[in-house]
């Protein structure tokens, strides 16, 4: 996967993460750890290794853990636990309430922002081996399973009952269910099927509390008006409430015909007036409507050697798929799409993918975007979304607040959802930049 074999070829530039690593440090400031919390002791490790087993308490070799991903943010952890079933993760809170101690739910550590990362101390509860239910009813679409499985790993296995995950994003090789859950992620077919909160019929939850009490929140039904959805409100906690355990959500029929076209635009008017023509002329078989700017399709050939596919270097680029089930009348929707906003003259050019293998080259370098820009340096990384009359004036904003100061300035994302990710590189953190 392309996000592993990044994350190696960070942790191969030893020295410079920990340069900026102790300089993040010192500038950025971190709340004080609360005096109320208790410190781990020899009795706790050994309490949760008798109730997890040596093998599951972790308290040498934990860096990966302790250190975010992108190796910006390291916390100071000497215990990670890895519960298998959710008796363990109860009796695990249960004991942490009554000591006490303060601990960090952590999935597949795959965040930009060090979310999953302790601030000091805190044990770090990690769900990467809670992978012992899955269950899918093929008739209905539900889908019932741990929190701790794989979302590329979820997806491979409801493959071969013909349904797919109906949320899809760059870290989908390394990212848990859970975490997906508890920050309510998008992805790239937000505009096809919606959020987390529109697929997610019901959680099971642990909380904090002195029982680790295990909540079953919700239902395996698309429809249930029985209870007040209490559900919803673990859906991009991130973490704040309780522990996800189990995931109840509808997966979606895998579509048998997938088209993928990436088009040039000049300005970012014409950008919304294509997508609006997109929803109109593509409507039930529209499933992605991404944004790249030009700055960004310049990134990922100076960083990740990927070359844009048109003749003409836009100052905007969309990349747009449909998914359905009827190949010729699919092909036939793109191409009169395509036909009229390039004829138009709304597009300056346009390449349509005539395989799976031309359009997970167009995929790339959208997938590529947040990741290769890392090779400049320190990025600021913000994620926003907007109405879509603002969608690029904030970017602009940026642009013209920093005023040259700035390496690079890059956006991309979810035009079809309002969704937009800007990145700003400098060579090295800058508390003079981060003010501004």
């Amino acid at each position: 996967m392309f996000l592993k074999s990044t994350i190696l070829i960070l942790k191969q530039q030893n020295n410079f993460h920990q340069k900026l690593i102790r300089t993040i440090t010192t500038t950025i400031k971190i709340p004080e750890r609360r005096q109320d919390f208790a410190k781990l002791t020899k009795d706790d490790i050994f309490i949760f290794q008798n109730l997890l087993g040596e093998n599951n308490v972790k308290t040498n070799e934990i860096d990966d853990f302790n250190f975010d991903f992108m190796h910006w943010y390291k916390g100071n952890s000497s215990c990670v636990l890895l519960p298998e079933n959710t008796q363990q993760i109860s009796s695990i809170l249960s004991h942490c309430y009554q000591k006490k101690l303060a601990l960090v739910p952590q999935s597949g550590n795959t965040g930009l922002v060090g979310g999953s990362i302790p601030m000091h101390d805190e044990i770090i509860l990690s769900m990467k081996k809670f992978t012992k239910n899955f269950e899918l009813d093929s008739t209905s679409g539900i889908l019932e399973c741990d929190s701790g499985f794989v979302l590329e790993e979820v997806d491979n296995r409801i493959a071969k009952k013909g349904y797919m995950v109906p949320v899809d994003l760059g870290a989908k090789g390394s990212c848990l269910i859970g975490g997906v859950v508890a920050t309510n992620a998008g992805g790239i077919r937000l505009i096809r099927y919606g959020s987390m909160h529109a697929n997610v019929t019901g959680l099971e939850v642990a909380l904090p509390n002195e029982q680790g009490q295990i909540l079953r929140l919700g239902s395996p039904l698309r429809k249930d008006n029985a209870d007040l959805h209490l559900h919803k409100l673990f859906i991009g906690s991130e973490g704040q409430l309780g522990v996800i355990t189990k995931v109840f959500m509808q997966v979606v029929p895998r579509p048998l015909s997938v088209h993928s076209a990436l088009i040039g635009v000049n300005s970012f008017e014409k950008c919304q007036q294509i997508l609006k023509i997109g929803k109109q002329m593509l409507n039930e078989i529209i499933s992605s409507f991404e944004f790249i700017d030009g700055e960004s399709m310049k990134m990922v050939k100076e960083n990740a050697g990927l070359d844009c596919p048109l003749s003409i270097l836009s100052n905007f680029f969309l990349l747009i798929e449909t998914s359905g089930s009827n190949e010729e009348h699919d092909s036939s929707k793109m191409d009169k799409f395509l036909t009229k906003i390039l004829e138009s003259g709304l597009a300056e050019d346009g390449v349509l993918a005539k395989n799976a293998s031309e359009a997970d080259q167009l995929w790339k370098i959208r997938e590529s975007c947040p990741l290769a820009i890392r090779k400049d340096g320190y990025v600021f990384k913000h994620d926003f979304s907007l109405p879509l009359k603002y969608f690029y004036e904030l970017p602009e904003a940026v642009r013209k607040q920093l005023n040259g100061k700035a390496k690079r300035i890059i956006s991309f994302g979810h035009i079809g959802d309002g969704n937009v990710h800007i990145n700003v590189s400098i060579p090295e953190y800058d508390q003079k930049i981060y003010d501004l």
